[in-house]
């Protein structure tokens, strides 16, 4: 079903040492409006919403996947070299003492990642205005993340996954109104 390609779906350029950078990024990995939230909900979601949509949630599912590979790496690159000294100067030395320098899914606050996070009503219209409110937070998340950086580099990578959301939350726009007009000519429901 996936065809893997040994690269990130844009690059990441990391130019320095960056822990509490890097602590903000958490909360895209592991936390309830990040990537791996996002992909497991849309591929969970597909198996009860109509063939019409089904392929814009396994796209965009599989998207969100390649989203987080693009957060694991930067969290990578702005840890790999840091002292236990920065890592305790960004508030992420709990991470530290559990995990060494592996990534683990929590939230920029410690919270690990739970399924609670995963929503799955069954009622495609409301499904799919949870995904656009997920995307929309996940837009607003990025944004903040970015206001905090001063590194050009890693901006333009939060820049692309930025407006990526707002891409998959107007796609999911899309389907909203493709199913009001079904249900409304009493297709299904």
């Amino acid at each position: 079903m996936w065809v893997y390609e040994k690269k990130l779906q844009y690059p990441v350029k990391i130019t320095s040492c960056n822990p509490r950078l890097a602590k903000y990024l958490i909360e895209q990995y592991g936390g309830a409006d990040g990537e791996l939230a996002a992909a497991l909900r849309y591929l969970n979601q597909r198996y009860t919403i109509p063939d019409k949509v089904i392929g814009l949630l396994t796209d965009i599912g599989t998207e969100e996947f390649a989203h987080l590979e693009m957060i694991a790496t930067m969290i990578y690159k702005l840890t790999k070299d840091a002292t236990p000294e920065q890592l305790k100067a960004a508030g992420i030395e709990d991470h530290y003492v559990n995990h060494d320098s592996a990534l683990f899914y929590h939230n920029a606050a410690g919270v690990p990642f739970t399924a609670s996070y995963i929503a799955a009503k069954g009622d495609p219209i409301a499904d799919l205005y949870e995904d656009i409110a997920a995307e929309e937070k996940a837009r607003a998340t990025y944004q903040w993340i970015i206001n905090m950086s001063d590194d050009p580099d890693l901006n333009d990578s939060l820049r692309f996954l930025r407006e990526r959301e707002i891409i998959h939350s107007q796609r999911f726009r899309e389907a909203v109104e493709i199913l009001k007009e079904e249900r409304d000519r009493k297709i299904f429901f």
